[in-house]
């Protein structure tokens, strides 16, 4: 007992959470290597690990076709992994002992306080309680949504998996899809897009956001709204809009009439939301225009907001650095929002943040183009090399799981680095960094003071 203290004492947080995702994502890749997981078709281990990697981490990127490879047994698992990974390990760890009635170690206490708070709580089983009871809720009217339309395209029993297993994948904003094509079948049906946007726009915004949400509208706790709720809410609504207009002008139709003008702002407006973590589309991503593909790829690196299922550097980070910059520019010492001043190490940690996601993006990709430049497929022929690899690098970053057709194609080198970005993308750079980084806090030692030029 007291060497098992000692040893738990030395493992840094963050290495318990990768531990926890990289042994369900194993245990994901056994289970799905299994007789009974496949249509007739066997799996290879790397695409194994690649398919379980993409489902624990939330991204949606496929080597073999969800619907037709996999049985509906394969499906469940690949359910399962979205369900735990959108979770968390840590998350379910904690209901666990919950339920065996004991406490929680420090380190997990530790861990799902920089998850799923921006102020310090004590209230841990009531946190995560209302987490769980957000998924449930949330995936459940998503599911019985989705049923009413799919019960009059399909069978009962087809209308009830299909219903389920989308509405689990668009809170969790997974992205997988039983559908070949995604969703593109269904990119006329205002219906169907409004209940999957809600869905990954509900499960990007963040557990914190929602719990706070609830106190206001449900429970009529009429507290002074946090700082953290309205950055999130207004940087979301941003560039939902601004990326929908974008894309809707980038992406002109060359039918004008009133029906294609519908169907395109629903395609621009749902192609915003998705590329945020989610990786559902509606629309070919392969024949969008290199400036639609450059957007994306900014809404992709951006990401979903913290505290939630999705991946990137996230909302909260992207208002941080343009609230910094203007605060320079205007001279002043503290970086305000809302009139709000924010803690230094807060906006050192964001500037931090995207510079190390922009260095592991940049390795990847470099690593991805050296082994994986061989490649040519119809998609590479037509747009080169260089932009296919760089939208799947980002995608995996983000856990978003759009893709210009190219994954299926990479050879075990390639699929190998997009599965351990989507990890780090899902665990969090700074979190993956502070593994192999040891912080030994604030040096006394202060040396001398010379400028550099800079711009």
């Amino acid at each position: 007992m007291v060497l098992r203290r000692k040893i738990e004492a030395h493992i840094h947080p963050a290495l318990i959470v990768l531990g926890g995702f990289l042994l369900l994502i194993i245990v994901g890749m056994l289970l799905l290597k299994l007789p009974q997981a496949a249509t007739g078709h066997k799996l290879s281990w790397i695409d194994g690990l690649f398919t379980s990697t993409s489902a624990v981490c939330v991204t949606g990127l496929i080597v073999v076709d969800t619907g037709s490879f996999f049985s509906v047994f394969g499906q469940f698992i690949i359910l399962l992994l979205i369900q735990m990974g959108g979770l968390g390990v840590m998350t379910l760890s904690v209901a666990l002992y919950r339920w065996l009635g004991r406490n929680i170690p420090f380190k997990q206490r530790k861990i799902l306080q920089e998850l799923f708070t921006h102020t310090p709580r004590e209230d841990i089983f009531h946190l995560v309680s209302s987490v769980i009871r957000y998924t449930v809720v949330i995936e459940a009217t998503g599911f019985i949504l989705l049923f009413l339309f799919f019960m009059n395209t399909m069978s009962l029993q087809r209308a009830l998996w299909v219903s389920a297993f989308h509405a689990v994948s668009a809170f969790c904003n997974a992205g997988f899809s039983l559908f070949s094509s995604s969703l593109m079948n269904y990119e006329t049906s205002i219906y169907v897009n409004s209940v999957i946007a809600v869905l990954i726009i509900l499960g990007g915004i963040g557990f914190p956001v929602l719990y706070e949400m609830e106190q206001w509208i449900f429970l009529r706790k009429k507290k002074k709204t946090s700082l953290h709720l309205k950055t999130v809410l207004t940087t979301t609504l941003l560039l939902i809009i601004s990326g929908a207009i974008v894309l809707g002008v980038l992406e002109y139709p060359e039918n004008h009439d009133l029906l294609s003008w519908k169907s395109h702002i629903l395609s621009s407006l749902f192609q915003s939301i998705t590329a945020r973590t989610a990786g559902f589309n509606t629309v070919d991503i392969a024949v969008i225009s290199d400036a639609g593909l450059a957007i994306l790829i900014f809404l992709m690196f951006v990401g979903a907001s913290p505290g939630s299922c999705g991946g990137g550097v996230k909302t909260t980070t992207l208002a941080l650095l343009v609230a910094s910059s203007m605060s320079k520019i205007r001279a002043r010492n503290r970086v305000v929002i809302g009139r709000k001043s924010l803690p230094d190490e807060t906006v050192n940690r964001s500037l931090i943040l995207v510079v190390l996601a922009i260095s592991g993006i940049s390795f990847i990709f470099f690593l991805l183009l050296a082994t994986n430049g061989h490649l040519l497929t119809p998609v590479v022929e037509e747009r080169g090399r260089f932009l296919p690899f760089l939208f799947e690098t980002v995608s995996a970053f983000g856990t978003v799981g759009l893709s210009m057709g190219i994954t299926g194609d990479l050879n075990a080198v390639g699929k190998a680095l997009i599965a351990t970005l989507m990890v780090v993308g899902r665990v969090g750079v700074l979190t993956f960094s502070y593994i192999f980084i040891k912080v030994n806090g604030t040096s006394a030692i202060e040396y001398a003071e010379e400028n550099i030029m800079i711009g």
